[in-house]
């Protein structure tokens, strides 16, 4: 297998940040930039297996049925990090490459967790967040350690970064819940940025999961339960969330294309204004063909929530559980939503 390499400069790199954000740009100077990214992100590929190689044994350790993922990030994503965090350099993110375990519950995180911690892992920890012990503000927990890569044998991806994130069951149906509505919405709830009435709901709702899995409540919500059910009613209520949610999922029609035999790599096309989410299949040794694939298929999204991803799970049918906001499935979260307020 050919795995991508580093074709610029860290400083090139940055400097294509820069055209991707800029206000004013030639049709040249948007392709270079797209090219030198696309390139920077394709690189992150293989020290990316390394770790979610490393994330599936240790998952499987505390959680034999721990769903694993990886992706490398939109360039949606990549480009709308870098518009809100003024002075972020793109050769410096540190989440342009991830892999993801979801498992059980709580105790199976903090488990796989302190797997990591007692390893002796020769890349470097570059940080770590407890989201779990430590909510953001949002209602959204999971554990996160972002490692920088160190080899012997293949010293050409060292100090490229890798993100691992840690994330219970209930957590990964809160999360997706919230890119899902924020697809239809048209607006960054993720970012905490958009309708006050759904954020605050899903904030409440972050508490309403904490106390089932009894960890930290998220700041500024109600400590007592009656409160707390009392608040969440009258959003579910104002929002019909249970009406919209539902529906979403109906409007969407999965088209597979052709399976690829030994499929490794999924490009997910979702278009919610046409009601449809495609499937596109690579086996392992396509990931150059993929790769660009992913680029074109970024450059064609037209339509209000319009979205790509290129993503690696164990097979076909792992990846709605994976990428249930692909599907605008919110099954599992709406399941959550009643257990909460019962």
């Amino acid at each position: 297998m050919t795995w991508a390499t580093p074709q610029y400069s860290r400083s090139q790199v940055n400097r294509a940040g820069d055209v991707l954000i800029a206000d004013l740009r030639s049709p040249n100077d948007e392709d270079w930039a797209l090219q030198v990214i696309n390139n920077w992100r394709a690189s992150h590929s293989f020290p990316l297996n390394t770790f979610q190689m490393g994330l599936r044994t240790r998952a499987r350790q505390v959680d034999s049925s721990a769903l694993i993922a990886q992706r490398v990030k939109r360039l949606s994503s990549i480009e709308y990090k870098l518009r809100i965090q003024p002075g972020m350099r793109l050769s410096r993110m540190q989440d342009i490459g991830g892999c993801r375990a979801v498992v059980a519950d709580v105790p199976a995180v903090r488990n796989l967790r302190d797997l990591y911690v007692k390893s002796h892992l020769k890349h470097r920890l570059v940080k770590e967040d407890d989201y779990i012990s430590e909510p953001k503000r949002s209602g959204y927990r999971s554990v996160h350690r972002v490692y920088r890569y160190v080899s012997d044998r293949s010293a050409t991806y060292n100090t490229l970064q890798i993100e691992v994130q840690m994330r219970s069951q209930l957590q990964h149906a809160w999360a997706t819940a919230v890119e899902t509505v924020g697809t239809f919405l048209q607006q960054s709830l993720k970012a905490s940025q958009g309708s006050d009435e759904w954020l605050r709901f899903f904030t409440l709702m972050g508490s309403a999961v904490a106390r089932l899995e009894n960890t930290t409540l998220v700041p500024d919500t109600p400590t007592s339960r009656s409160e707390l059910i009392r608040d969440l009613k009258h959003y579910i209520t104002c929002l019909d969330v249970h009406g919209k949610l539902s529906a979403y999922s109906a409007t969407i029609r999965t088209l597979e294309k052709p399976e690829v035999r030994g499929a490794h790599y999924f490009l997910l096309d979702l278009r919610p204004s046409e009601g449809t989410v495609t499937i596109n299949t690579f086996a392992r040794n396509e990931l150059q063909v993929a790769t660009a694939q992913y680029l074109e298929t970024e450059r064609q999204l037209t339509g209000p929530g319009s979205e790509a991803v290129l993503v690696s799970v164990e097979s076909l049918g792992l990846l709605r559980r994976a990428y249930p906001n692909y599907f605008l499935d919110t099954g599992v979260f709406l399941d959550t939503v009643k257990r909460a307020v019962a």
